[in-house]
């Protein structure tokens, strides 16, 4: 009747379903007018992507309508839906334009000092977490990781580092069980169009150093690359971060001088095709 639409692709997010909701009109009168009461606007984001993770889940479901989705103060309730299902031979995610958020890489460690960490992929909604650890580096540490001295790591940035690719990118995180939004550590790579090589970042938090999270975080993005498929990973380090050029060393890397510049050497792993890629 009003015309009012906006179109997401599957699998959403808590932020993405909050983006796609503020495209449309109504979206205005759901946050509240005169002396109407907002709407559940965090119930109703969680409802897309509930659905869009059921789209997700079971690939015989070809359409699914809500409606009326009815939504005020008091929450969020369907009065009627309808399913449309059709056979296939294809699992849900197969038919996704985008990787899903990577469950099966959650997992929990203990570091040197007993200490409990949980360690998953990076999603969206962390990025005022990443932008707070960003503000516990020391200035050295900054530079070792972004080769270059910042003041503050930008929503720009920080974005750009949390709303990630899973198909050609993942980053793992680091934080201590009980407190997910504590961001000790982080480690990432990027890989190329054939996903055959991939640029690899490490950073852990200034005051959580010389625990063995560095490592813990290198070896599980090593072990993940390999079940990519992933042949090399390689990574620039300053010269003068030592600390650094000792870890990759222990793994088994091989370190290169870099002419052009003399300030950073290339940290090289050869991985093989021990494990064929997803």
């Amino acid at each position: 009747v009003l015309r009012d639409k906006a179109l997401g692709l599957p699998p959403l997010n808590l932020a993405l379903a909050r983006a796609l909701m503020a495209e449309t009109r109504v979206h205005r009168l759901l946050e509240g007018y005169r002396a109407e009461a907002p709407a559940k606007l965090e119930e109703i984001a969680l409802c897309l992507v509930r659905l869009a993770q059921l789209a997700g889940d079971r690939a015989e479901i070809a359409e699914i309508d809500v409606n009326p989705l009815l939504a005020d103060s008091q929450g969020v309730v369907a009065l009627d839906a309808r399913m449309r299902v059709r056979p296939t031979a294809r699992s849900g995610t197969e038919r996704l334009a985008i990787r899903p958020y990577p469950r099966e890489l959650e997992s929990a460690a203990e570091l040197t000092d007993g200490s409990r960490v949980r360690l998953r992929p990076i999603r969206p909604e962390d990025e005022p977490a990443l932008r707070e650890a960003f503000k516990k580096l020391t200035p050295q540490d900054v530079r070792f990781r972004f080769f270059t001295v910042m003041g503050a790591l930008s929503h720009e940035l920080a974005a750009r580092l949390t709303q990630i690719d899973y198909d050609r990118e993942m980053a793992l995180l680091a934080a201590p069980e009980g407190d997910p939004r504590d961001l000790w550590g982080v480690v990432r790579l990027a890989a190329d169009p054939d996903i055959e090589t991939a640029e690899f970042a490490l950073v852990v938090r200034s005051d959580r150093q010389n625990l063995g999270l560095g490592r813990l975080l290198l070896g599980q993005l090593i072990a993940y690359a390999r079940r990519r498929g992933i042949t090399r990973l390689w990574g620039g380090v300053m010269r003068e971060n030592r600390g650094m050029r000792e870890l990759v060393a222990n793994l088994g890397f091989s370190l290169s001088e870099d002419s052009e510049t003399g300030e950073t050497v290339t940290a090289t792993l050869d991985l093989g095709r021990k494990d064929p890629p997803d």
